[in-house]
């Protein structure tokens, strides 16, 4: 009953009255944004939601979109701005995705939708991430965000799916809030691989 009707019902009336309130601070930073990086302030990218159908992703823009010598974008450390890195500690990057929300794309609390590019190598249970919406905040976020390793990260997802309760969703929601503040586990790893390449460099090493 939460999980099929209850849960899209707060999602809904959530991310609503979430957005009417916050709408000062997105024309703000949307404002703010556009001035610093001379451009339109908002990301959209493809993601696959539930049942991997394809939607577009709105953010705020943290990064420029600076290329190198060969045209190719520069590492993610190199393109974001002294905003960007404001906007994420603080999570305001997240804001527009409660349009998302709204219109039924993602969920509140779910996990994180990823690059359409790496759907073909997820394995049969890592597949479950995608039975359900997509989250803004999700179990995998608030267990250590960007501090944990893929299989760590889609381990929490499969684990979210399983024990989506109404409950889990309240401990997320707050867990998120507390992190927020504390602006905790918001880094950038140089080193960490694209999941896709990261799957593919397993591979090869479980094949010699």
């Amino acid at each position: 009953m939460y999980k099929n009707f209850i849960k899209r019902l707060i999602d809904f009336l959530g991310a609503l009255i979430g957005f009417l309130i916050l709408f000062p601070i997105t024309f703000t930073v949307g404002v703010v944004l556009a001035i610093v990086i001379k451009g339109n302030p908002f990301f959209f990218q493809s993601r696959p939601g539930k049942n991997e159908r394809i939607f577009k992703i709105i953010k705020f823009k943290t990064m420029t979109d600076a290329r190198d010598d060969k045209g190719e974008l520069l590492p993610d450390i190199d393109r974001v701005t002294p905003f960007g890195e404001f906007l994420r500690k603080t999570s305001l990057d997240e804001i527009p995705q409660l349009l998302n929300v709204i219109i039924g794309d993602m969920s509140i609390v779910g996990p994180r939708p990823l690059r359409v590019q790496y759907l073909p190598y997820y394995n049969e249970e890592e597949q479950l991430r995608h039975t359900v919406r997509p989250g803004i905040t999700g179990l995998a976020q608030v267990s250590g965000r960007n501090l944990l390793g893929w299989d760590e990260k889609l381990a929490k997802d499969v684990e979210y799916v399983k024990k989506l309760s109404f409950i889990l969703d309240c401990r997320i929601i707050l867990k998120t809030v507390e992190k927020v503040f504390k602006g905790s586990d918001v880094v950038i790893d140089p080193n960490m691989l694209d999941f896709d390449k990261h799957r593919q460099q397993q591979i090869e090493t479980n094949s010699k």
